[in-house]
């Protein structure tokens, strides 16, 4: 933006062709200049930095990173101007502070008792800086949304029970206290490891993310929660960081936030498991889920008490049912077998002497079958042996003898049977009926197709 310049005047005092300033009074003549030149004063933007609270008053740096290098110019809210702002900060919920992108409102000045020129702040913008925060956030939600971020940690499974949380938080804080305390008065047993962490200034955004990852990377949590108070738009506008987000996103564990705010809506929060307004919601939230699966519980446990208690009474009744009925079946049983050994008895009382009488005249005939039996059978066996006698005796040698046979034996005794076992000069003995002839073989000439059988082979 075009800017009126110094102009000192061409009138110079008479008495002096060339005047000289004291320092003070150049001073005097630069800020005279200045606002004449900047009447209604002028805007600037750029970046806080360096910011430093002295008492009532404010004082930082403007800054902007140029082609030609870094421009720098020194900022002064004082006291009555602070206390001006106040309420349209408080309107916007808007807070100074290092980094922030601003559009103020001011006039120069050139401080002669430290020789540096300066702007007096007396107003600010506050749509350039919710403008900038806007910006800054879609730029991130575009890119999250592009590489499928956004409903990541959404997906994670939450334990029924979650009852080992890790914690990302400032500790000593209200939001720290509420949390804690809320989680405590339950009763339930929540075991909580914490990140002590910085939410907002130039070291939170490191400082949260490092914090989530640590828990993650812990294996034994259930959800971890990211929790801080309220604060100004500017200072939650650090949960808008793309690094935690991607950090939330990118957790294994399923993530809850409580960032204090009930109206705005932080980038952690849209990529978040579940997102609630406040330290005390999130508390409520895992006490809900816990008492609910504690109810639940409860409820399945007095269901099963009672389903076993009706098929305990059920079975009971059954069993006792059946064992009457057992009972009188036994009973009419043993009563029907006394009636049938009784009606036994009677007939076998009866029938008795009859069977007895008819197994006496069995047994008298089997005894007269023994008596005579034996002789039959002896009788019959003298026949078959007097039989195999004669047909022994047919067979004997003396009698095959008498009827004309002879029997040869060699000189060892062994009866001659072929010619083959017998050769030139041996001595045979030849038995007839009435004596026996010793002969020495001449010759041993077998009989051509002739077989001989003996009464002895035959037999």
């Amino acid at each position: 933006m075009s800017q009126p310049a110094f102009d000192f005047g061409d009138e110079m005092p008479e008495e002096v062709a060339d005047p000289t300033y004291t320092v003070g009074e150049l001073a005097e003549a630069i800020n005279d200049q200045l606002r004449r030149g900047f009447r209604d004063g002028i805007w600037v933007r750029g970046e806080i930095s360096g910011l430093q609270n002295r008492g009532p008053h404010t004082y930082f740096s403007l800054v902007e990173d140029g082609d030609s290098g870094k421009a720098v110019i020194n900022v002064q809210l004082f006291a009555p101007a602070k206390a001006r702002l106040a309420p349209m900060l408080r309107k916007f919920r808007l807070q100074l502070r290092n980094g922030m992108k601003v559009r103020i409102h001011g006039h120069l000045d050139f401080w002669a008792q430290g020789g540096r020129l300066g702007f007096k702040m007396a107003s600010l913008d506050p749509k350039y800086t919710i403008g900038d925060i806007a910006q800054s956030r879609d730029e991130v939600v575009r890119r999250l949304v592009a590489e499928g971020l956004m409903d990541t940690n959404k997906r994670r499974p939450m334990s029924p029970v979650p009852l080992r949380v890790g914690v990302v938080t400032s500790v000593g804080t209200a939001a720290w206290h509420d949390f804690h305390d809320e989680l405590a008065r339950s009763g339930f047993g929540f075991r909580l490891v914490v990140a002590d962490v910085r939410v907002q200034g130039d070291l939170a955004e490191n400082m949260v993310t490092a914090g989530i990852a640590r828990l993650a990377m812990l294996g034994t949590l259930d959800v971890i929660v990211v929790i801080r108070g309220g604060g100004a738009r500017n200072e939650l506008a650090v949960f808008d960081s793309e690094k935690i987000a991607r950090m939330i996103a990118n957790s294994p564990v399923p993530v809850l936030t409580g960032l204090g705010h009930e109206v705005d809506r932080s980038v952690a929060d849209d990529v978040a498991h579940l997102a609630l307004k406040t330290p005390t919601a999130v508390a409520g939230e895992l006490l809900g889920r816990v008492a609910a699966y504690t109810t639940n519980a409860e409820q399945t446990f007095a269901a099963i008490l009672q389903r076993s208690t009706a098929v305990l009474t059920d079975a009971s009744t059954e069993l006792s049912e059946v064992g009457h009925r057992i009972a009188r079946r036994t009973h009419a049983a043993v009563e029907r077998a006394d009636e049938r050994l009784s009606m036994r008895v009677d007939r076998l009382g009866r029938s008795g002497p009859a069977v007895l009488e008819r197994a006496t005249e069995r047994l008298d005939r089997v005894a007269l079958r023994v008596v005579e039996r034996p002789t039959d059978v002896l009788d019959r066996a003298g026949q078959r042996l007097d039989v195999l006698a004669a047909r022994v005796g047919g067979l004997d040698p003396a009698v095959q003898i008498a009827r004309g046979w002879t029997i040869t034996r060699d000189a060892a005794g062994a009866i001659v049977r072929s010619v083959a076992d017998i050769g030139p000069d041996d001595i045979v003995t030849t038995t007839l009926i009435d004596g026996t002839v010793t002969s020495t073989v001449t010759a041993a000439v077998p009989t051509v197709d002739a077989t001989i059988t003996t009464n002895e082979d035959s037999s």
